[in-house]
């Protein structure tokens, strides 16, 4: 169903709660032990006014992400939440590796690494006959696996440690947001919490508080995009199975005739299990207990499951494609589903928010600390509301062919799986087409290719990892930006302070990757992005760039 704009909070079902089995409360886990943050207090309550050059409302993984960016670059933060504790449930459990290099990027990688699931394997079954397996790219070159599965409890539980030993960071739980004003140099945000209500003034608001994003009404901002007809309950069951860590979807199983399940194994032996609602199913009645607990055993004799299960934690969600057409307003950014949501199809909902944070997180970090113009920030938007809508491209196409949104729609589905049983190509068409990171090749921060190179990684993509030595090219890049070239003459030619210089060789697999000679040279931006690229680079070639990529008025000095 599409539409102009909407109100997140007339899509999303009016019961959409989370919810765990009778007698368990919200936060009893049979695996997961949630803390409990209490408010300010005391004479810690004395300085609750005093100004901050950002405050970032939302302390879930996009808002701390945000935090632990700016602090990287020196920069001061207060981080709001009105829970007095993590979010409820598993839900996003499935991280990208360009997610895994942010997190290395803001220190805070270890745990995750420990506690992770790596995988880089799907399969696809229609009517209980495998039609297809992918393989997502990987190789010895890459650091990191494709993709990882981890409960999104630990995802915030490791993130609140970094942020909690961070001195430049200052979480204030039970804390509310109930207004936010523009001032000529910053924002006055009001907060209530359980002592009181006081004001604070910010220089910059990152609101990171969600798909139901109390800051974006407050500025009287809608969504706009597409809403999907698909419903899909989703349950986390803990259960010994011995089945890999491979993404599984049935499409048409037995147990669910015309609709689609999909299997993920996470840490703790979790098991995620999300299946489709059909038309005719009152979702009120479906996420009955009762109902779940059924419809989870029919699933998992499916899948020829014999052994004992407890029921953990379930919900429900429908796929919508929605976006501000700004995801700035004023002294105010939106970030991850305050600025945009997305259907799960792809695993692209919190990858795309942690990238909002680290965007934004760097870019605010250079201006505030006058490394930057002002203008830099203008590149926020375009950037990363273009990934947002590249998102909606392929995740539409998995989405449609997920939940078919027409009759139409789903003749074609079902003729394609219906082919693939005899013919193995076209089982490509349930290929999900996992989320990879967005190019930024019409950024205003960003320089024009140059046409002289054939392969590498153009202006705006991501930099692809390779080995070097024992380790590997990630290994190599500084803090701010990082000049991969392949002379020592021109790196010595370029001794700028906030300029690491990475000097390789060009026989090396990073020229190779890179399609690079001697002569050839990669500015990478601080969220590992590259900014330019030169076939034959020289001293004013890469001044120029930092020049752009920093939206500096006048040419950097060397």
């Amino acid at each position: 169903m599409a539409a102009d704009v909407y109100d997140i909070l007339k899509i999303e079902p009016e019961g959409n709660q989370t919810m765990r089995p009778t007698g368990r409360a919200e936060t009893n886990s049979l695996y997961f032990i949630y803390p409990h943050f209490e408010p300010p207090k005391g004479e810690a309550r004395a300085q609750l006014s005093i100004s901050t050059p950002v405050a970032i409302v939302g302390a879930g993984p996009v808002g701390m992400t945000a935090a632990l960016t700016l602090a990287k670059e020196g920069i001061r933060s207060v981080l709001f939440d009105q829970k007095a504790t993590f979010n409820d449930g598993s839900r996003a459990i499935c991280v990208s590796r360009s997610s895994y290099n942010i997190l290395e990027r803001i220190g805070a990688i270890a745990p995750f690494l420990e506690k992770s699931l790596g995988w880089t394997t799907g399969r696809t079954f229609y009517r209980g006959k495998q039609i297809l397996e992918f393989q997502m790219p990987d190789s010895p070159s890459e650091k990191f696996r494709p993709m990882y599965n981890i409960q999104q409890q630990y995802i915030e539980q490791y993130l609140w440690d970094a942020v909690a030993q961070n001195e430049l960071i200052e979480t204030r739980w039970q804390s509310e947001i109930t207004k936010v004003e523009d001032l000529d140099r910053g924002a006055r945000l009001t907060v209530r919490d359980p002592e009181g209500e006081y004001n604070l003034q910010a220089d910059w608001v990152l609101a990171a508080d969600g798909a139901r994003s109390a800051v974006r009404a407050m500025r009287g901002l809608r969504l706009r995009g597409e809403n999907y007809e698909g419903r899909y309950v989703i349950a986390d069951v803990q259960m010994e199975h011995d089945y890999p860590t491979i993404r599984r979807a049935l499409f048409d199983p037995d147990c669910r005739r015309g609709g689609t399940i999909l299997i993920h194994k996470q840490p703790d032996n979790i098991w995620r299990i999300d299946y489709q609602l059909l038309d005719d199913e009152d979702e009120s009645e479906a996420v009955r207990e009762e109902t779940v607990r059924t419809s989870v055993a029919a699933v998992l004799d499916e899948i020829g499951y014999l052994g004992k299960w407890e029921l953990e934690w379930w919900s429900v969600y429908s796929a919508n494609t929605l976006a501000l057409d700004n995801y700035r307003d004023g002294r105010v950014f939106f970030i991850g589903d305050s600025a945009h949501i997305v259907p799960i199809f792809g695993v692209r909902g919190l990858n795309n928010g942690l990238a909002d944070a680290e965007n934004i997180g760097w870019k605010l970090g250079w201006v505030l600390n006058g490394k930057a113009d002002v203008a830099l920030l203008d590149s926020y938007t375009p950037e990363r509301r273009g990934a947002t809508l590249d998102v909606f491209a392929n995740a539409s196409k998995s989405a449609r062919f997920m939940t078919p949104p027409t009759p139409g729609w789903r003749l074609m589905r079902d003729a394609a799986l219906n082919l693939a049983l005899s013919h193995p190509f076209a089982g490509e068409l349930a290929n999900p087409r996992q989320m990879t990171p967005y190019a930024y090749c019409e950024s205003p921060a960003v320089l024009a290719d140059d046409p002289h190179f054939d392969g590498g990684a153009i202006p705006g993509a991501a930099l692809p990892d390779a080995r070097v030595g024992g380790g590997f090219l990630s290994d190599l890049m500084g803090s701010g930006f990082t000049l991969i070239c392949f002379q020592q003459t021109l790196a010595d030619q370029l001794m700028d302070g906030d300029l690491t210089h990475c000097v390789l060789h060009s026989t090396s697999e990073v020229a190779q990757v890179l399609a690079a000679t001697s002569e050839s040279a990669y500015l990478i931006r601080p969220d590992g992005h590259v900014a330019g690229r030169w076939r034959t680079a020289c001293q004013a070639d890469v001044l120029h760039a930092l020049q752009v990529a920093t939206q500096k008025q006048k040419e950097i000095q060397s």
